[in-house]
């Protein structure tokens, strides 16, 4: 998904994806521990993922304290 995408969604949608992308991260680690993930690169993708979903959040509740300073 892309992050325009992204910002289209509703901030209770984002903390979902974020919820459920967080899990899919804890996951990845233990199939890695065991030996069962063989793409690691799905690691880097998924923190990745992670952070534009924070970052979005983020300016949106940065954007909401400017409103409410006016």
């Amino acid at each position: 998904m892309k992050t325009s995408e992204m910002r289209l969604l509703s901030t209770n949608e984002l903390q979902t994806k974020l919820d459920d992308t967080r899990r899919e991260l804890m996951n990845l680690r233990f199939q890695v521990v065991t030996g069962q993930l063989t793409d690691t690169s799905r690691l880097k993708q998924t923190r990745r993922l992670i952070a534009r979903y924070e970052t979005i959040l983020h300016e949106r509740e940065q954007g909401q304290k400017q409103e409410g300073e006016k």
